[in-house]
């Protein structure tokens, strides 16, 4: 019998850390992969797994989000199936926003009532994986699980940044530490294959994503009014008996936290072998737009990824990801980038009122050089702009642009003149 199965998107909170491209949206909706939202992927991961009853909750800078899940997901009368939106809401019950994991899944409960369910699916919004949940859902139902946390073996560098679960033979959860100091992890290894001990991956991180069975979770909310599920309710199910276990992942996965991690999870995409298959038999949906096909004018192009409906006349584009609707003009080079594209393609009466004004058009214009950047959408760029990121550049914002990690990030429908030299 198929497990009964509500699935819940997490759309996180203000994504400071991901600033300048959290700016005018939520984390879950910035562009990933050229013509993706970060969204796509856990709502992919579930419907790839056969689980289609899926809400979505949202809070902050929520229009752009809920704007392409609307226009995204579709199914037909008979499927049963829906990408609800869950908006954050005060009551005559309470008057506060989401204050934590816990508390917007715990606010959203009483939506929930309405269906007919045994398990709650809880995953994050800003994530790049790939995974069946069905065979976690499996694992979970075998085991006899309160709650399933998914765990990834990491190494002792990567520990300290993560909430670190200790667990026994049988896989069962036995105590929990958040981002522990280095010198106390010799104390916090686990069971894992001899593969992942070869390389030095002995300590199980929690990705975020959990299983609960319905009445345990109502229960623990009864019990516990704490905020957040990784700091508070699962370390405190732990203490309490609660049979909480860990089901292993071993492949690709990774936590778009910051912009160096949002930079490097992109150019990784680039590579000859990615480590996240996006050519796999399970596909990643998201809005259907209907674009034209990219056009190329004699440029030098290695290692690069486009979207659709992209104008190319550079000289070099290398190591890059381009987005929808991007136009690059003659002589420009571009390598190690990610140009995340326009919303919409400029009229000829556009880009003529724009010239009287001497604002350059959307897109990237002519003898640019760019490296180590990322274009927000609807940047305009003009002639002869030089942008070069550097690790050793210090983190800064300006009025048009930010150095992270790094990383210059001009920002959404930034104006860049002529001749200007960033950094």
């Amino acid at each position: 019998m198929k497990p009964s199965v509500i699935s819940i998107v997490l759309g996180g909170g203000r994504g400071s850390r991901l600033f300048p491209l959290t700016d005018k949206r939520s984390k879950p909706a910035v562009p990933i992969a050229g013509k993706y939202r970060l969204v796509d992927i856990p709502i992919s991961n579930c419907l790839n797994s056969g689980f289609n009853r899926i809400m979505v909750l949202t809070q902050f800078n929520s229009a752009s989000l809920n704007s392409h899940i609307k226009n995204t997901y579709h199914f037909d009368i008979f499927s049963k199936g829906f990408v609800d939106i869950l908006a954050a809401e005060q009551s005559t019950e309470n008057e506060n926003w989401y204050q934590g994991t816990a508390d917007a899944v715990r606010q959203s409960m009483r939506h929930l009532e309405k269906y007919d369910y045994d398990y709650i699916l809880i995953l994050s919004g800003d994530q790049l994986y790939q995974m069946d949940f069905k065979e976690m859902i499996d694992f979970h139902v075998k085991n006899g699980g309160d709650i399933t946390i998914a765990t990834i073996p990491v190494n002792a560098k990567d520990a300290t940044g993560f909430g670190i679960l200790k667990s026994n033979e049988e896989g069962h959860i036995t105590s929990f530490i958040e981002k522990p100091a280095s010198d106390l992890l010799p104390d916090w290894k686990s069971e894992v294959s001899d593969e992942m001990k070869y390389q030095g991956r002995e300590y199980l991180a929690s990705m975020g994503i959990y299983v609960f069975n319905k009445k345990v979770l109502k229960k623990m909310f009864q019990e516990d009014p704490g905020d957040d599920f990784g700091k508070e309710l699962i370390p405190n199910a732990i203490s309490k008996g609660y049979t909480t276990l860990s089901y292993q992942y071993t492949g690709y996965w990774t936590d778009i936290g910051t912009i160096g991690s949002f930079f490097e999870a992109n150019m990784d995409l680039t590579n000859e072998v990615p480590k996240f298959n996006m050519f796999s038999s399970s596909p990643i949906y998201t809005r259907a737009r209907m674009l034209p096909p990219s056009k190329i004018n004699g440029s030098f192009v290695n290692k690069a990824v486009f979207g659709d409906g992209c104008i190319i006349m550079a000289d070099k584009i290398e190591h890059t990801l381009v987005g929808i609707r991007t136009r690059i003009d003659k002589g420009s080079t571009v390598i190690r980038s990610y140009i995340m594209g326009a919303d919409y393609y400029q009229t000829i009466e556009d880009i003529e009122e724009n010239e009287k004004k001497g604002i350059p058009s959307i897109g990237v214009g002519k003898f640019c050089y760019i490296e180590n950047a990322i274009l927000d959408k609807n940047c305009h760029i003009g002639n002869n702009v030089r942008i070069i990121g550097n690790k050793h550049l210090q983190d800064g914002e300006f009025d048009t642009y930010c150095i992270k990690d790094g990383v210059i990030v001009i920002k959404k429908d930034a104006i860049i003149k002529d001749g200007t030299i960033i950094p």
